[in-house]
């Protein structure tokens, strides 16, 4: 089983394309810089490179660890890699693994499939990490809502795409 290291590189992006519409003044973006103390002069502020290029590779790494979560195959995998045998055509090892593999094939490999489970990871992962940081930080319920809101989407679609092409 081998990992379509470009498709993760092209979801990677998914977090700053949406970003670029969730957080526009127009959709979110009024409701997101009143709840977090924003101003639209200090979203101009910093080094926007560097911003855009860390939060894509932020991006590249939710990629590869929700391929994991999205493809069951790969724990199928997993299972198997570090067992004696494994790679070598005709032992017991890859003739076990060959006829589960050939037995669960692509399935639930869908855009649908993986979109539950993005969904479901961004509910059960990101909303907690979101609310933490915000009681933290005394921020109200609105900033959590809007930053989950974002990420349970954006994981969601991001889960789609890695099970639909992976």
């Amino acid at each position: 089983m081998e990992l379509n290291f470009y498709i993760c590189f092209v979801a990677a992006l998914i977090p700053l394309v949406i970003g670029a519409v969730y957080y526009h003044p127009k959709v979110l973006g009024g409701v997101w810089m009143k709840a977090s103390g924003m101003t639209p002069e200090k979203t101009q502020s910093g080094n926007m490179a560097l911003i855009f290029g860390l939060t894509y590779v932020m991006g590249v790494l939710i990629a590869f660890s929700l391929a994991s979560l999205v493809v069951h195959q790969t724990s199928i995998f997993s299972l198997f890699v570090t067992e004696p045998g494994f790679g070598e055509a005709g032992t017991e090892t890859m003739v076990f693994f060959e006829s589960i593999m050939e037995r669960v094939g692509d399935k639930h490999r869908s855009f649908g499939h993986g979109m539950f489970h993005g969904v479901f990871s961004g509910l059960i992962f990101a909303t907690p990490i979101i609310a933490i940081i915000a009681l933290f930080e005394r921020k109200g319920f609105r900033y959590v809502a809007v930053h989950a809101g974002y990420w349970i989407l954006t994981i969601g679609l991001m889960g789609g795409t890695l099970a639909a092409v992976l």
